[in-house]
């Protein structure tokens, strides 16, 4: 067999293997999609008990008006940042392991942003005005307030959400066109469409790599921007414990954290139930170990530097809401978050526990954990720790309306996912051919 028979026949099982996860759907599959519907159902059953009684059905404890769907707003839109912008890095840097991984990571994004886009809507006692927020022509001529920072949200999360949908999708149409031209089903009419007419000439070639670098460009210093914008949420306030100029590049790192973390807690079980070994190898899951553990080491020193400068300030209230934070009410959550974030991740030390897939999937559990648990704190614990004493009355319990619109969230972000991986190639056919034909 000659070397140039041998290099197509590895490019068609390329395409055979990345092709074949999208047949049809097994019974486990079908279970965890009925099981995701259930959650979203009782979650919509919430949430319409939500709109038609009012917040009240919420655990807000004044001065407590902030609880559990900022924290997940603040949660979800920290998730997006390690998809397009480890993707985006990646190819600017030529990494070839991004090939595993790319895909996959892009597309949480975009599901995650969609997620937590939700909760500011939701936070709202009258979300049918959501549109308020935007700034449009209107008889009465009134304009948003440009200076608030839940107006930057909007712009921030509108402009991410537009170039990472464009930046998936403009590198998924090679594979589109090589799903439309193999599968027979319903599905190819859709890919026709999305194809664009895609021939993979020369010169269709020349200008998707000249987009795909540009957006890559874009999208790195947007990705940075967007949850700088969300720290401001809380910078830009006097509030004891947020009033921090280390807020910016601390929600950053927390944001590349927390979505390293999901990108594993995806990929792990998406390897071995679609079959794709392959193609995200040991050593894909290896330098994502690696970076969760860089990662993990920068947010320690953050947690640290968040302490000291409360101390050095010598500002009592300061010092107050982060005393507060580790002998209070709240205390038991900050040392989970600082065990499941600091401590728990320094098993990645050891490669052993890199490679071994259950253990690097249970470090990212508890890291998803832990960051849901540091947003709950900052949220909760400076507002119950304001400057007055006399407002510090009550705490804040989440209801079970809470609990079940948080849970949604989680199914809606699961079963856009599922519905992806069944839908589209879960792996970039094409840059694996284009490596295979380089080496």
């Amino acid at each position: 067999m000659t070397a140039e028979r041998s290099d197509a026949m590895s490019l068609g099982a390329t395409t055979d293997d990345v092709l074949r996860t999208l047949g049809r759907p097994g019974g486990a599959y079908a279970a965890a999609v009925v099981g995701l519907l259930a959650v979203l159902a009782v979650a919509a059953a919430a949430y319409a008990r939500q709109v038609g009684t009012g917040l009240g059905v919420a655990g807000y404890q004044p001065p407590i008006l902030w609880g559990v769907y900022i924290t997940n707003f603040v949660f979800w839109i920290g998730i997006t940042h390690s998809g397009t912008l480890i993707s985006a890095v990646l190819f600017l840097f030529r990494a070839r392991w991004r090939t595993g991984v790319a895909r996959a990571s892009e597309a949480m994004t975009v599901f995650a942003i969609m997620t937590g886009a939700l909760f500011p809507i939701i936070h709202l006692g009258r979300p049918w005005v959501f549109y308020w927020l935007m700034p449009y022509p209107n008889a009465r001529e009134l304009w948003v307030n440009f200076r608030s920072p839940i107006i930057w949200d909007l712009f921030a999360i509108m402009t991410y959400l537009t170039v990472s949908v464009v930046f998936l999708y403009v590198g998924l149409l090679p594979d589109i066109a090589t799903a439309r031209d193999r599968i027979r089903d319903w599905r190819r009419h859709v890919y026709r469409v999305l194809a664009l007419g895609w021939s993979g000439s020369d010169r269709e070639w020349h200008h998707y790599r000249s987009l795909y670098g540009l957006l890559a460009a874009l999208a790195v210093p947007l990705a940075v921007s967007v949850h700088s914008v969300v720290s401001w949420d809380f910078a830009t306030t006097l509030l004891p414990g947020w009033h921090s100029t280390i807020f910016g590049p601390y929600f950053v790192a927390g944001a590349i954290f927390s979505g390293v973390a999901m990108m594993i807690t995806l990929l792990a079980p998406m390897r071995t139930l679609l079959g794709l070994e392959r193609y995200m190898q040991i050593r894909h899951f290896d330098n994502l170990g690696k970076l969760l553990l860089v990662l993990s080491l920068v947010m320690t020193y953050a947690y640290g530097m968040e302490f000291f400068v409360a101390w050095y300030s010598g500002n009592p209230f300061e010092q107050g809401a982060y005393w507060a934070r580790l002998t209070g009410p709240y205390a038991p959550l900050t040392w989970t978050m600082l065990a499941c974030n600091s401590a728990v991740p320094l098993v990645l030390i050891a490669r052993r526990v890199r490679t071994y897939l259950p253990a690097l999937f249970a470090v990212a559990i508890l890291v998803n954990v832990g960051m849901w648990l540091e947003r709950y704190v900052i949220v909760v614990s400076s507002l119950a720790r304001e400057f007055d004493p006399a407002n510090w009355t009550g705490l804040y319990y989440p209801t079970w309306v809470e609990w079940a619109i948080t849970a949604g969230s989680f199914a809606l972000f699961g079963l856009l996912f599922l519905l992806f991986v069944k839908l589209f190639p879960p792996i970039a056919m094409h840059e694996i051919k284009e490596q295979a034909e380089a080496a």
